[in-house]
């Protein structure tokens, strides 16, 4: 699948309309996905275009599937340099990427703002957060051929849920934060709408949501990733999968009905304090 990224004149309105879903068009936020509160609809930018938020900022769409390494290099730039790591801040510029070697198989939903000092808060609506070095073939062994670690040799998922909420701080404080792009790299995506990104501004008013793009080749990766010329992303929410990972869950390549997806690399703009 090529690769589609490219940009949105942010300014004037937004028409919607009942159009089934379609596959990482950088002018739309494809329809709902699982488990949250919208109508199933799609969002379509009219030319010129903005976000709910009329007039805030323009923005970038960035998808992909298959070999995804251009796009991701691309969304970096679009981010900014340079990766601040686990560097406090505040800092002005630069980028924050997660990619879950470092942290432990159970984890707290601050690890990214205290251990490791990265802006970024996790909230689930299941029990915890579990990073996997086999592909959590531990909670079903089928899932060894179904999952692929983008970063080897980790992947992560909420623990009881397929969907978690990321909000940000300035990194390393409790300032409450946002910026100016966000993106996910998915494996295992075989479902238009099973994966994907709903972002929101320090107000709760929707930037769009955003569909992970259907994987096209053996590894199996997907990305979606939306990225503001201002930081006004303060919430995300990711639905990652049509259901929480179980031992008797199934995956449509395993038999099962529901499609389930994993996550790897979080890419995000260096939080700045909500003003």
């Amino acid at each position: 699948m090529a690769g589609r990224s490219g940009g949105v004149i942010g300014a004037a309105i937004i028409a919607l309309t009942l159009a089934g879903t379609g596959c990482g068009d950088d002018r739309s936020s494809n329809a709902t996905g699982p488990g949250y509160e919208d109508s199933a609809a799609q969002y379509i930018l009219a030319e010129p275009g903005s976000s709910e938020v009329v007039g805030r900022s323009q923005f970038r769409v960035f998808t992909e599937s298959g070999d995804i390494a251009a796009t991701l290099a691309e969304f970096r730039t679009a981010l900014g340099d340079p990766a601040n790591g686990g560097t406090p801040g505040p800092l002005l510029q630069g980028r924050r990427e997660i990619k879950w070697d470092g942290a432990p198989a159970q984890m707290p939903g601050d690890f990214f703002n205290t251990t490791v000092r990265a802006g970024a808060i996790f909230t689930t609506d299941g029990t915890g957060f579990s990073n996997s070095d086999n592909d959590f073939s531990d909670i079903n062994p089928a899932y060894a051929d179904d999952f692929n670690a983008f970063s080897l040799p980790k992947t992560f998922m909420p623990i009881g849920s397929s969907a978690l909420t990321v909000s940000f701080r300035v990194a390393g404080a409790e300032t409450r934060a946002a910026t100016r792009g966000f993106g996910v790299v998915f494996s295992d995506v075989e479902r238009q709408g099973a994966a994907s990104i709903k972002l929101l501004d320090a107000e709760g008013r929707s930037l769009g949501q955003y569909h992970a793009p259907v994987r096209t080749d053996a590894a199996g990766f997907s990305f979606v990733g939306v990225v503001f010329d201002s930081p006004i992303v303060a919430e995300v929410r990711i639905a990652s999968g049509q259901r929480a990972l179980g031992a008797g869950v199934q995956d449509l390549s395993d038999g099962g009905n529901l499609d389930l997806a994993v996550m790897d690399d979080y890419l995000y703009a260096e939080p700045q304090a909500i003003q």
